[in-house]
Formats: structure tokens, sequence, C-alpha cells
């Protein structure tokens, strides 16, 4: 391998057309995308060029340990989640979860969501057959839609449009909560879910809030002042960019800063499924300057993982290349080290963070998509110790997480069995982690590694 890599200067938003693009949707009428995305370019950005800078540095932070990211939102977001209710619970779990995590690994917690842009899936398979009738998959609200029916599955380019409306709706709705007080950390009061007084969770998530509450006190007692931070906290969003088009055209040059930003989120991720080092994912992501994130796993060698780190970050930047591991839970004591020794190799770091969702996805005896609670737990407390058996850092979780009383993934404190599974199973393609398992995860964490 190369000592220093090469910058590419023939990158540009357009570039990764060259390249063979995977689990892009097919569209019957190519002038009108090109008409979308016309359209779609000239619209104002959704994120800042600032926020993404600090966002970034704050991701080095948690790079050299001095900060913690939470990364959690839903497998896909729908058109018709962008309702005020549902954009507020995911802020309450995730605002929960960092108070419980602030509290008990006394470092600064990055909130990062999986909202505002969450539109696209991969799929494994181009067709899905039902009773000998072959159709498009479902690939997203931001290519077609669920029903499945000819005219819902036939990919549509105003859903771009529609996908861009729905993420600034919800960006606005989210800046307004955080200005107005709703994320202020004197008054965790205000993130309570209808449901809280009946988690198992209860008593232990009150405890962390009276002690930090009570903390909170002291310093500001001591200082003769009020800390302003903890008014207003930052949150910022995240998305799988797996439909290039829809990022190119959101893809700009901004004044009195160097290079591309892409604008439609403060931190796109580059799945498993389009990682391929020669792919069109990699050579899109490679000339972006925000913060960067790929899913790495099982099946990926040495060879390829240093690749990515040797392409995605070149300059060395801290905060700015995350490696989202995905092992499974019977495979992580196997594949991690290996991971973790192949990018040491390399003298470069990563952020390093535990996906341990999408390694254990398996179908109940019921016939549900789902999760155990116990496989997800257990991969997250292993690859804890695997860090920190190999003198590396575990920067941030990233799960897959909703704040509203589903029953997708079984296991957790009230042990929900197959059998519960039907009662609110709402996800239309990956199982979430419903409010109590999520604050319960994020105890876990704490008793895990916690100070």
């Amino acid at each position: 391998m190369p000592d220093h890599a090469v910058v590419n200067d023939r990158w540009h938003p357009a570039s990764w057309q060259e390249k063979a693009a995977g689990q892009q949707a097919s569209y019957p009428d190519p002038e009108k995308l090109r008409q979308v995305l016309n359209q779609l370019s000239g619209l104002p950005p959704l994120v800042t060029s600032w926020e993404i800078e600090a966002l970034k540095a704050q991701l080095g932070a948690a790079q050299r340990g001095e900060a913690f990211l939470l990364q959690g939102g839903d497998c896909a977001e729908n058109f018709e989640d962008c309702s005020s209710p549902i954009i507020a619970n995911k802020l309450k779990i995730l605002l929960q979860m960092s108070l419980v995590l602030i509290h008990g690994l006394n470092r600064k917690v990055i909130r990062v969501g999986r909202i505002a842009g969450q539109y696209a899936k991969p799929r494994s398979a181009d067709l899905e057959t039902r009773n000998g009738i072959s159709l498009p998959s479902y690939r997203g609200d931001l290519v077609n839609g669920p029903a499945f029916d000819a005219e819902s599955r036939i990919p549509d380019p105003v859903r771009l449009l529609r996908g861009y409306g729905r993420a600034a709706m919800t960006l606005n709705f989210i800046r307004a909560l955080t200005d107005c007080g709703f994320a202020d950390l004197h008054h965790p009061e205000n993130w309570n879910l209808e449901f809280v007084q009946h988690s198992p969770q209860a008593l232990e998530y009150q405890r962390v809030v009276a002690d930090l509450s009570k903390s909170l006190r002291f310093m500001e007692t001591l200082a003769g002042t009020r800390n302003s931070e903890l008014h207003r906290v930052q949150f910022y969003t995240s998305h799988e960019g797996l439909h290039l088009h829809y990022e190119q055209a959101l893809t700009r040059r901004v004044p009195n800063r160097q290079g591309y930003y892409n604008l439609s989120t403060h931190l796109p991720w580059i799945g498993f499924r389009t990682a391929e080092v020669q792919g069109a994912h990699l050579e899109y992501y490679s000339g972006i300057t925000n913060p960067v994130g790929v899913k790495v796993g099982p099946g990926m060698s040495d060879d390829w993982l240093q690749e990515l780190v040797e392409r995605l970050n070149p300059r060395q930047e801290p905060g700015k290349l995350l490696f989202i591991h995905r092992c499974g839970s019977e495979r992580v004591n196997e594949v991690l080290p290996r991971m973790i020794d192949a990018v040491r190799r390399t003298g470069r770091q990563v952020l390093w963070v535990c996906d341990p969702m999408h390694g254990n996805t398996e179908t109940s005896h019921s016939g549900y998509k789902t999760r155990r609670f116990e496989k997800i737990l257990h991969e997250l407390q292993q690859a804890i110790e695997i860090h920190q058996q190999m003198g590396s850092i575990l920067g941030g979780v990233h799960f897959e997480l909703t704040g509203d009383d589903v029953t997708e993934c079984t296991g957790g404190a009230r042990g929900l069995d197959d059998s519960g599974l039907e009662r609110a199973y709402l996800t239309q393609v990956d199982p979430r982690l419903n409010y109590e398992q999520a604050l319960e995860m994020a105890l876990a964490i704490v008793r895990k590694a916690g100070t």
C-alpha cells in the first residue's frame, strides 16, 4: 500500500456515474428524472457547512476518547412519519439515552439521529414475488411505494422532491424544539414519554436524572451562573446516502470554504452492500468534505478495509471517517479484533462505532423479521471488551430504535416473546428497539463501560 494517499483532483459530484452503482432505482423516464434533479439542485441546502465542521470536530474528540457518539433512529423513515409526535418522541428517547450516557461515562455525548433523510433502503433483490407475481422491490419512500401493486412500485422521481420537503419540515421542527428549550438538560422531565412510568427502567432512569440535576445545580452554584450550553443541546442528522442522484443534487460548494459538502445531512454513511472499493458509492464519498461513516463487518478483507481508510480519509483528518462495525453476536470475537488490527497497520485512525443490530437479524417462529435483545446486548458488550483489551477506543454506538411503543425486537426487561410481536409490529423494513429496550441498552452501556 502507498505510504501517502493521493487526493483525486479529478473528482466532482457526478464522477460516481463513471462507476458501477449498486442499489439504484431504475427510472422508466430518464428525462423526468433529469428535470427533477435540476429542480432539486436549485433548492436551498438542508444543513450548513459550519454545522458539518462542528460535528467533525466533536467526532474527532470521540476518536480520542473525549466524547461518545449516540447515533440512532428508524431503519427507514416513511413520509407519513413527518408528524410532530413521532419526531418529538425520537428526540425524547435520544435525549434520555444521552442523559444516561453523560452521567455514566462522564463524557460529552454527540447526538446524531437517523432522521430527516433516511428514506431509501437497500434490498437483497431487485424484484419481490408474491403469489407468482413479481414487482420491483420497495426501496423506500424516496423511490417508490410499499403497496404491492404495479403503480406503487414504479420508481417515481417526484418522490425525490417529496423526500426533500419532508426532510426540510423535519429539520425545521427539530431546530424549533432545540431552540425553544425542549432539550434543556435542566428540565429532563420534558422528555418523558407517556408510558415512562410503566417501564422497568423508570426508577433507575429517575435516579440518574436526580443525580445529574443535583450535580448541575452544585456546579452552577459554584460558578455563580447558569450554564447556557446545557440549555440548548446540539442535535445532528444522518442517513445512508444510498440514492446517489439525490445526494449529488444536494452536494455544493460553499463560500469561504474549500471542497464540496453534501448539504442533505451532517453525517452520511455508506451501507455494507455498497462499500465496494471500485464502486460508485466509494467514488462519491471519497470527494465530499462531510464526516463519512462506513458499515464494516464479516466478508471484508484486510486489504478492503485498508483501502477504505486510504480512499475516504487521505488527509488524515480527525473525526472524518467512522467505521461502524456490524459483526453479529456469534462472530464479533472472531471478526472485530482482525478489523482493528488491519486499520492499525495503516498507521491511521478511525472512529470506531458499534452497530449491534444488523448482524443479529432473524425470522421468528411466528414469521416476523426480528432481533433478540440479548444478542444485541451480547455483541455490544463483547465489542466494548475487545476494544478495551486491544487498547482501542469504542467511540460510539449506532442503533435502529424508535421512541414509540412498538413490538419488533424480542426480549428486554419485559421479556417480549415471539407471540407478542404482532401487537405493534409497525416497521416496513428492519425491526427497531422500542423506547424501553433503547433506554435499557443505554443503561447497559454504562454498566459495562462506565468510569
